[in-house]
């Protein structure tokens, strides 16, 4: 069991430093030299992204921008599996690759339909909780234990990750929809649970793999910020969430993501709010959903609703960290 708590000892800031250097340093460098071929080649093979129909009316600017961009996450992938291939790396790994393939298989059905409708919910949803429960395969047995709770029972525990898995990759998901969103929102999230990590003594490759990532999701958005030259497309997103859920269960903060990761709780809510009352009430609470497009319709500009979100990222994961080091 990973124990919590400042009493534990001061962060180990040579550790992270040194996760930086490996993991994040080298996916940043190489994703952001990869990211102008790379717009080059979806280019040419036609993978272009068609405007949500339902999205407000500005959306329509950005159909024909190259999509898939999120393939290239697969730097971090790799580099964490350089560092260690042990049974940690090779879930995380396995996981985000698991996403990313289902993503892809949503991606290319929009490209191919030239619309903005892939997989159904039900197979979406359904490849989803098979990649959860390989996840946990891979992973092995772990303790049935959750920060803020303590132990709890192993079934629970299970059942609890792979619901944190399915979640957190399709409320990823859901925020991908402005330049540099989801991409400038998940950074909090994964710095704060590298620092959970060596704050928990957690073994390197976690923390070395959350770096990666960060990494190259900074180097993503050297492209992927307004205006976009190349969107992460579903390939990208579910990948990321994939990513984020795998370490947060890895460094048993599943109840702890409901906050770090309060940006995207919330654009999930906003969702399951606006379906449930308009199937029952016929009325809209927002004036669209995600609330990303509530705040645009509002009148904010595209650039205005990034930033503002960046920042409820960043404190959200700053009052989670802080709650994690109190003892438990």
């Amino acid at each position: 069991m990973i124990t919590y708590g400042i009493l534990n000892g001061p962060l180990g800031l040579g550790a992270l430093l040194f996760c930086v250097l490996v993991g994040g340093l080298p996916a940043f460098a190489i994703v952001a030299l990869l990211g102008g071929p790379l717009i080059a080649q979806l280019r040419r093979l036609e993978a272009r992204q068609t405007a949500y129909e339902d999205a407000p009316a500005s959306h329509g600017t950005k159909t024909g921008t190259p999509t898939m961009g999120g393939i290239v996450f697969a730097v971090a992938l790799l580099i964490a599996l350089l560092f260690d291939h042990g049974r940690d790396a090779l879930a995380l790994v396995a996981l985000t690759v698991m996403c990313m393939a289902i993503g892809a298989i949503d991606d290319v059905a929009k490209i191919q339909g030239r619309r903005n409708r892939g997989l159904g919910a039900v197979p979406k949803f359904g490849l989803t909780i098979f990649a959860a429960v390989a996840f946990l395969a891979i992973a092995g047995p772990q303790p049935s234990f959750l920060i803020g709770v303590g132990p709890v029972p192993v079934v629970v525990w299970y059942v609890l990750s792979v619901g944190v898995v399915v979640a957190t990759t399709h409320a990823v998901n859901l925020t991908d929809g402005l330049d540099g969103l989801a991409g400038s929102t998940i950074l909090p999230p994964l710095i704060v649970l590298i620092c959970v990590a060596g704050i928990a003594r957690a073994p390197l490759a976690i923390p070395v793999f959350a770096a990666a990532m960060g990494g190259a999701v900074a180097g993503f958005l050297i492209y992927n910020r307004h205006p976009a030259r190349v969107f992460m497309g579903d390939t990208g997103s579910l990948a990321l969430g994939g990513a984020l859920a795998g370490v947060a269960i890895l460094t048993e903060a599943q109840l702890p993501l409901l906050i770090i990761g309060g940006v995207f709780v919330a654009e999930a809510l906003s969702v399951i709010i606006q379906v449930a009352s308009f199937k029952t009430t016929g009325k809209r609470v927002f004036r669209m959903s995600p609330l990303h497009h509530h705040f645009e319709l509002e009148g904010w500009p595209e650039q205005k609703v990034t930033k503002r979100f960046w920042i409820a990222s960043a404190v959200l994961s700053l009052i989670g960290f802080s709650l994690m080091l109190r003892p438990v």
